[in-house]
């Protein structure tokens, strides 16, 4: 979402609205209807609370009450929550404030007897991280949040439109303003897997489309949704204390993936990994809900089979599971699937990187290797640091050969500033010669915080039915590159109307044929498609915004290019801002600003250019014009002329593996003279390796 208009209007605007936050029942108090920017005084995190000074890293009420001698219930507004924040009463934790980017009520149960009578403090604290939030109309209702949450219902029932019959989904609740409500599950039977709502404030998963949910008395934006490939319906409702009202919501398949499935490589539960919210039960709702095929389990340093809480929960139909494990280190984060019954973990203490791969691989079914998050900084290591990589050249110092098989280009829990930050990384490893599949997935670990197949990755295989996919055949086209990766955009791309992702593309013309379609459902748009031979932008084009499921098909026609070439289509579009969906914040940003986008991409189709029969990436075209010109930069350079960026930034790491001082004044000076593009490439080169050798005499943070 970009946020051009201030939070503090748009707060303003929420508590002005006809019927917020959690109405005015006798039982309830408010102890403070104030809006308040909480944070650390001098380092605003974004740029929408520059210029605003906060209150403080803490804010404290003091109210008078009785003691109260049964549960009551507090409810709180917040936006941007980041880390939890503890909520303390009279110098005790009753809780905290849930980690979500957007508005949320909050309800915080207060247990017996710890109002006191007289005066009481409430106290909410910030973490030691620097987090800024939003935090107002603080209410106290004298009841317990059963109770409180029980005094009005909506009987909820959502349906395909074509088949009429309900099937998982996701049902998301808001007030008029968007901020997620709280809510009760009403019709759940304890200790009955099979019935299980997987639900959190404003959020509730259903196996079968029905739900009736106890809520507070108010106006209320009822969504109903099923991840990327369907309708998103929504319908307003008001009710009233005591009141019941019916709500029925229709969705229907809108994109067609015929031949493709929807998968997430990356999932975690609390109940493996430790951390996050979702159990393994509710996982099985959110991943049916979503609309995910292919569910790659990766728990934290854990071999986990979702076959078991599948049969428990009643899923086994709508989706494969499929055993895996992140391997967890201190030195980056790699998944592996799928994994056989019974096999030993790869020892996750291992820091040699080929080493540690060697073990990856052989582990007992392993079949696919991802590298995660490659930007994302853990236990002060980030794998595509400059210490660690040239993203010029595509070189990576932690071992001589990368063997792993994928690379998250897009990781929805763990967005980037720059969006497109990854795919040049990508870029330059594949120009270095490596083939990994460019892949996007979730990294969720919760119910609805960051929602599982948000990132996803669409890959060829038999569809026909989703509880019994071919693994072998998936994991085989996931090696292969005949993917796609999408963040609410789904791109294809043909060539010369017959080679398609992962195709070496043969018997080309003079002239190339490059068609590029992209698909998305009706609640996205897009607005702006690029096509990129060997990393460089060549071709770009405006996309109109439509409610159409074809958000776009143009055709190129390119030159058939002087060397092999790969060729990928990124596509982007506004951010999508309904609570349902809403796109996350970057998680490690490096910006104060941020535009909420989403995307898409294929994977290269790979053009023989030279006709030879098969592809030459940068890397070696550069090292035979280096031995063509005996290692003398003199002659290296007009051969370098024919030939593209990619190639001359390549002969730039090669020369310097020579021991050529690419820095010295002759060097230089022949690099003046050389052609634009030549000189480009050298330059960007040299300043990846200065980053490099900065990075290397940096001491590391403690």
């Amino acid at each position: 979402m970009k946020r051009e208009l201030s939070a503090i209007f748009l707060f303003a605007a929420l508590m002005s609205a006809d019927g917020a936050c959690c109405g005015e029942p006798d039982p309830v108090r408010v102890l403070d209807g104030k809006l308040y920017y909480l944070g650390t005084p001098g380092l605003n995190e974004w740029q929408e609370f520059e210029g605003k000074t906060p209150h403080g890293r803490r804010l404290d009420v003091a109210f008078q009450s009785e003691e109260n001698a049964e549960a009551c219930t507090l409810f709180l507004r917040q936006y941007d929550v980041k880390f939890p924040w503890s909520v303390q009463l009279n110098g005790k934790k009753i809780g905290e404030l849930m980690p979500m980017d957007g508005w949320q009520v909050t309800p915080i149960d207060i247990p017996p007897k710890a109002l006191r009578k007289g005066e009481n403090n409430l106290a909410i604290i910030s973490p030691l991280a620097t987090d800024d939030i939003l935090l107002g109309d603080i209410r106290l209702d004298a009841r317990p949040s059963e109770k409180a949450l029980s005094q009005s219902t909506l009987q909820i029932k959502v349906t395909e439109k074509l088949s009429k019959s309900g099937l998982p989904c996701r049902i998301t609740l808001a007030d008029v303003k968007g901020a997620l409500m709280p809510l009760r599950i009403l019709d759940a039977a304890a200790n009955d897997p099979s019935r299980l709502i997987a639900a959190r404030p404003g959020v509730a998963y259903t196996r079968d489309g029905i739900a009736t949910l106890g809520v507070l008395p108010g106006n209320y934006t009822v969504y109903a949704t099923r991840g990327f490939e369907y309708s998103m319906a929504l319908q307003t409702v008001s009710v009233a204390a005591g009141e019941t009202k019916s709500v029925d919501l229709q969705i229907v398949r809108e994109v067609p993936t015929p031949g493709l499935i929807a998968c997430d490589t990356h999932i975690h539960t609390r109940t493996f990994s430790g951390h996050g919210d979702a159990t393994v039960d509710e996982r099985m709702l959110t991943i049916a809900g979503e609309g995910i095929e292919f569910a790659v389990a990766t728990d934290h340093n854990h071999h986990t089979d979702y076959r078991e809480a599948q049969t428990r929960t009643g899923m086994l139909d709508y989706f494969t599971p499929v055993p895996g494990n992140e391997i967890t280190t201190k030195v980056g984060h790699f998944n592996a699937f799928p994994i056989s019954a019974g096999s030993t973990p790869p020892d996750a203490k291992i820091e040699d990187w080929a080493v540690l791969l060697q073990s990856i691989r052989g582990t007992p079914g392993v079949q696919v290797i991802t590298l995660n998050h490659p930007r994302d900084m853990h236990n002060n290591f980030t794998p595509f640091e400059a210490k660690n990589f040239n993203a010029t050249s595509g070189e990576h110092f932690r071992a001589a050969n990368l063997d792993f098989d994928a690379v998250e280009v897009i990781t929805s829990a763990a967005m980037q500033s720059d969006i497109e930050l990854q795919y040049r990384d990508w870029f330059a490893l594949l120009n270095y010669g490596y083939r990994f599949s460019g892949i996007a997935s979730s990294d969720s670990h919760d119910v609805c915080r960051f929602i599982l197949g948000q990132g996803r990755t669409y890959v060829v295989c038999d569809d026909s039915n989703p509880g019994k996919l071919n693994i072998d055949q998936a994991c085989r086209n996931f090696r292969e590159g005949r993917v796609a990766a999408c963040l609410g955009l789904l791109p294809d791309l043909r060539v010369d109307d017959r080679f398609a992702p992962g195709d070496l593309a043969t018997g080309l013309g003079d002239n190339i044929r490059v068609t590029a379609t992209v698909l998305g459902p009706s609640w996205v748009n897009a607005d702006h498609i690029e096509l990129f031979a060997n990393g460089a932008k060549i071709q770009e084009q405006r996309i109109e915004p439509t409610v159409a499921i074809e958000k776009a098909k143009i055709t190129w026609t390119i030159p058939r290019p002087a060397q092999d070439t790969h060729l990928v289509v990124i596509a982007t579009g506004p951010g999508v801002t309904a609570p349902c969906w809403a796109i996350p914040r970057p998680y490690q940003p490096i910006s104060k600003s941020w535009t909420s986008r989403v995307m898409g991409s294929t994977n290269p189709i790979w053009l023989d250019a030279d006709g030879d029969g098969k592809f030459t990436p940068p890397r070696a075209f550069a090292a035979k014009l280096l031995a063509q010109a005996n290692n003398d930069l003199a002659k290296l350079l007009p051969l370098l002329a024919t030939y593209d960026r990619a190639v001359a930034a390549e002969a730039a790491s090669l020369c310097a593996a020579a021991k050529m001082d690419l820095r010295a004044e002759s060097a230089q000076s022949l690099l003046k003279s050389a052609p634009e593009f030549i000189a480009a490439a050298f330059a960007d080169y040299l300043s990846s390796a200065d980053q490099h050798d900065a990075a290397v005499k940096t001491p590391p943070a403690k």
